[in-house]
């Protein structure tokens, strides 16, 4: 039996570490938010204690089904009024660290879901 590699035909995360992903090879070392769909923007945010409600309303206008929010290197959970205006287009959004979010946007993106990340890449150096 030949085994052949999968193909992600959307857009993809290819690697990443602490303070940087790499987004179809490009290294990314800024706050980002991409889509299945080929988006990729800059997020303004460079840790989680930047983030207000105008970060989650450019979510909010987004075509999508489900963010997956990377909140960075630690789980941290935004305010559940930040969230209103997700909820109020029914649009889903899953929370966990940069890099289980990286892994976990790859997944739903290569089945074809309409999915976008936002990811914070924290500038700060790492404790780790």
């Amino acid at each position: 039996m030949k085994l052949q590699p999968d193909r992600i035909e959307t857009q993809s995360v290819t690697a990443y570490g602490l303070g940087w992903i790499a987004v179809k090879g490009e290294k990314i070392t800024h706050s980002v938010l991409i889509t299945s769909e080929g988006l990729r923007l800059d997020w303004h945010c460079t840790s989680f204690d930047e983030l207000g409600p105008e970060h989650f309303a450019q979510l909010a206008g987004l075509e999508v089904e489900l963010v997956i929010f990377g909140s960075g290197e630690q789980l941290r959970f935004p305010r559940p009024e930040w969230q209103v205006g997700l909820m109020q287009r029914r649009i889903g959004l899953e929370t966990m660290d940069t890099q289980a979010a990286c892994r976990t946007y790859n997944i739903l993106a290569g089945e074809g879901r309409k999915v976008a990340a936002a990811l914070i890449i924290e500038t700060s150096a790492s404790k780790y």
